[in-house]
């Protein structure tokens, strides 16, 4: 088998958690499963999905250290049993983030049996990426004995100002007292310890890990990747560090050359990591501005440059995220959807979401619990993976749309986000959202109606409507649109037939 799917500027991308996989596989097997247990036919479902990308979650190597922390922390207990009322010691693996070793995991089946499973998903055009973890390692990592100057050091009185900060690690070359990893606002991750990338030694061992990462997938998603820019180190820890993105990134391209970066980045940093060598950055301003509600900061965002906007990961939700139908209404979600997928960028989506699952699965845990399949957004989502394999709109030309007051003293016109694409082909897609919870009314302005003496004829690629319209309205006045709340349109533009006189 040979996979001929062509190229795309604007990928999607499926994440899946591999230990929660290969639990449903057991069940099935009555055995324990490996990465050699995946069927070649669901392999073939994913690839008839659409995908460019698969995200293997929670693949590396873990600890005991880390899985004890995982067991007994209380205040941890709380949101797995609120995942599964039935909770077992056995669902609870511990953190696939607190990773011991970039080997994969000896229950999933060592490192060859990713290497079969990569073949296999190149074979059907599919693109594996997995997990980086840059700011910490798990407790029992073997660099705790081995290069222990790799790790933060901690002070007697920094455990008295903050606790939660720091461990004694036993060694056998004697106890350390090891700072935990964590981020600048909250305590730190109690089944980690904090890289010193103060220390250009630690530094060259990170690349080195990438390196070897690089040879077993085809790209990383980076987790927490501004952590480590010199600045937020400094202001978390008071180290000073040289940047590691630029080096890390070039060398990994020296290797392996085409190699995909995508960075988990938050608190306005991801043109700093876009510029850094990363090929995309977490989206998570468009999320928070959906999650609100409001048109206007939705519109205003898709304002920036392509430049920035095409290196964009666009999601709804993700491991760390709540569940999109548990977070957006129905009506909203489905508007939301459109304004996250058919915008450019990199599409993003979470193993789940298409069924409409309401529970976030922690990554800690290794079992889902039993949910029933929502039809209405199954099928939703069937539509739009569909719209989503067209040309137009893998690689085609994006641009925003004015939308202006339908008649003086209407403002409702601020409720809409509308943008159109273009192929070279001549086929357009026109996107229309009222992202509100009122009725709305404008004439959305259509650049790339240019023949004023044409009928066109727009047709719904996510509902029955299909509407024709005179071109040179269309072009003197632009499109009129009057929609219900959160209704949202996929218009495929095309000009009308005319039919000819006896």
């Amino acid at each position: 088998m040979k996979s001929d799917k062509p190229g795309s500027l604007y990928p999607s991308l499926y994440q899946i958690n591999t230990r929660v996989w290969m639990t449903e596989l057991a069940r099935g097997l009555r055995r324990p499963a490996t990465l050699d247990d995946i069927p070649d036919s669901e392999l073939d479902r994913l690839a008839g999905l659409g995908f460019d990308w698969i995200w293997l979650l929670s693949v590396w190597q873990t600890g005991a250290a880390g899985q004890r922390i995982s067991r007994t922390h209380s205040a941890w207990q709380g949101e797995f049993r609120e995942t599964l009322p039935d909770l077992r010691e056995e669902d609870i693996p511990g953190s696939g983030f607190a990773i011991t070793g970039y080997v994969v995991h000896q229950n999933l089946g060592g490192d060859a049996a990713l290497a079969r499973l990569r073949e296999r998903l190149r074979l059907r055009g599919l693109r594996l990426l997995l997990d980086f973890v840059p700011n910490h390692t798990g407790l029992d990592h073997p660099w705790v004995e081995e290069h222990h100057e790799f790790y933060i050091r901690g002070m007697e009185h920094q455990v008295a100002r903050a606790p939660k900060n720091f461990t004694w690690v036993r060694r056998q070359k004697g106890d350390l007292l090891l700072a935990h990893g964590r981020d600048p606002y909250f305590p730190g991750w109690p089944d980690t310890l904090q890289l010193n990338y103060g220390n250009p030694a630690a530094q060259e061992a990170m690349i080195g890990e990438l390196l070897k990462i690089a040879g077993q997938c085809d790209g990383v998603r980076c987790d927490m990747a501004m952590l480590v820019l010199p600045d937020v180190f400094q202001r978390t820890w008071g180290i000073r560090a040289n940047p590691f993105w630029p080096e890390a990134t070039r060398r990994v391209r020296e290797q392996a050359p085409g190699f995909c970066f995508m960075a988990e980045v938050y608190w306005d940093l991801e043109w700093t990591l876009q510029q850094q060598g990363f090929d995309y950055a977490y989206d998570k301003r468009l999320y928070d501005r959906l999650r609100e509600g409001h048109a206007r900061p939705v519109r205003d965002h898709f304002r920036a440059g392509l430049d920035y906007q095409n290196k964009l990961a666009r999601f709804l939700e993700n491991h760390d995220e709540p569940r999109a139908a548990a977070t957006f209404p129905p009506g909203q979600h489905e508007a939301a959807a459109l304004l996250t997928y058919l915008a450019p960028g990199l599409r993003f989506f979470h193993q789940g979401q298409f069924e409409g699952r309401l529970k976030r699965i922690s990554p800690h845990l290794n079992r889902a619990p039993d949910e029933a399949v929502n039809q209405p957004f199954k099928q939703f989502y069937e539509r739009l993976r569909e719209v989503l394999r067209r040309p137009v709109v893998r690689q085609g030309r994006w641009q925003l749309l004015e939308c202006v007051p339908a008649w003086d003293g209407n403002g409702s016109n601020d409720a809409f986000v509308a943008f159109g694409w273009q192929n070279d082909d001549g086929s357009s897609l026109l996107v229309t959202v009222n992202y509100s919870g009122h009725s709305a009314q404008c004439y959305v302005r259509l650049p790339f109606v240019d023949n004023g003496s044409t009928r066109w004829r727009l047709r719904d690629l996510l509902g029955p409507a299909t509407y024709d319209r005179d071109g040179a309205d269309l072009q003197a006045r632009g499109l009129f649109l009057d929609m219900t709340p959160w209704q949202y349109h996929a218009l495929e533009m095309k000009p009308a037939k005319v039919q000819s006189g006896p």
